[in-house]
């Protein structure tokens, strides 16, 4: 969790100030991550818990109205594309990939009869798609195209 939290903040320092929208929802994602680092770390019983801002279906809701809205102004996919393009766009692939790695982690606990951690998969799982969308979002709102994947 925290990696990923540190690659937001570098994707957000890098975007340009006038993106004050896209600032905002990934701050708000951050501040979500910062406590479920402090859940998944926190043992069973412990008091921590109770302070701790659990994911709620309202976040879960507000990534996917966040996607739907980025993906109005891109074109469908025809195909696969490559990480890459605008450097922030990349910083979002980037953060893609540490999301998706957090939430095979997140996984692994849940096996192990960690509590809460549904809620947080579930979470990771669209955040990750959030990424996704938002790094080909980034390419198009900097003039940047995707680049497609091709065979060698």
């Amino acid at each position: 969790m925290d990696e990923l939290n540190a690659c937001l903040g570098l994707l957000v320092s890098n975007l340009p100030a006038k993106e004050t929208g896209l600032i905002r929802e990934i701050r708000e994602i951050q501040s979500i991550l910062f406590d479920v680092g402090a859940l998944l770390s926190s043992s069973a019983g412990s008091p921590l818990l109770r302070s701790l801002r659990h994911i709620r279906e309202e976040d879960i809701r507000a990534l996917e109205r966040n996607i739907d809205q980025m993906e109005e102004g891109l074109p469908p996919l025809t195909g696969f594309i490559l990480p890459g393009g605008h450097p922030c766009s990349s910083l979002a692939h980037v953060s893609r990939a540490v999301c998706r790695r957090a939430e095979r982690r997140a996984a692994a606990l849940a096996g192990e009869g960690k509590e809460d951690v549904g809620s947080v998969l579930v979470y990771l799982n669209r955040l990750s798609d959030y990424l996704f969308v938002l790094a080909r979002h980034l390419n198009r709102v900097m003039g940047v195209p995707d680049i497609p994947w091709k065979r060698p």
